[in-house]
């Protein structure tokens, strides 16, 4: 693990939502208004997942889909992450899946919505609320999945492109692994690049593989 830097990013070092559950943070977060992505989404999408995960995965925010449905990876780039968990061996039962940025923003194109990259500001003030759900979780392990999850987690000194693969050190208490998010899988033209670059992917997520709970572990949770 590359332990010689503690990295502090938004989700890590500042102020974060109080709650007992992840419902309860829904609940809050459904009326946030704290940066104005509010206006135009059609809801908040937050994390999908059991609060007993040992693995939170955090890409960036919703696409089209998941604005309509309130459900986070549902869409192709959801489909894409799901494949790629398999062939890894990981059961998206057993994580905890959420984003950066909890509404989303767009662009208009006739009738189409197209995605537009969170800045920021934005990325800081729904910090927020990712914060709030890593400290109910407590995961073992946060998979950072894109640039815009990786600053949000750890700041702007780790980059994807350079730090892909390897395991942050945190003081939150538990590490962060750097990795692509799956749409950029779905944007690469060329057939066997994109190949390649799955099984980049899918060798990433097998990192995550050590630190999944046991039966036991999970017991203990469930009993406690």
């Amino acid at each position: 693990m590359s332990s010689n830097l503690l990295h502090r990013g938004p989700a890590l070092n500042g102020p974060h939502a109080d709650g007992t559950s992840i419902e309860s943070l829904y609940q809050q977060a459904t009326a946030c208004e704290r940066c104005d992505l509010y206006r135009n989404a059609t809801q908040v999408v937050f994390g999908d997942g059991a609060e007993t995960a040992s693995v939170v995965l955090v890409g960036e925010q919703p696409g089209d889909k998941e604005d309509i449905s309130g459900r986070p990876f549902i869409g192709p780039a959801g489909a894409k992450l799901n494949a790629c968990l398999e062939e890894a061996g990981i059961d998206r039962a057993q994580c905890y899946l959420t984003n950066a940025v909890k509404h989303f923003k767009f662009q208009e194109r006739g009738k189409r919505r197209l995605h537009a990259k969170p800045n920021s500001g934005e990325i800081q003030r729904c910090a927020y609320w990712l914060s709030a759900e890593l400290r109910l979780i407590k995961p073992k392990l946060v998979v950072a999945m894109g640039a815009t999850a990786l600053s949000s987690l750890l700041g702007r000194n780790v980059r994807v492109t350079r730090d892909r693969g390897k395991l942050f050190a945190t003081p939150a208490g538990f590490p962060v692994l750097v990795t692509v998010h799956p749409s950029f899988l779905l944007r690469l033209p060329d057939p066997e690049e994109a190949a390649r670059e799955q099984a980049k992917f899918v060798e990433d997520l097998k990192k995550a593989l050590p630190f999944f709970r046991t039966s036991g572990e999970m017991a203990d949770i469930r009993n406690s």
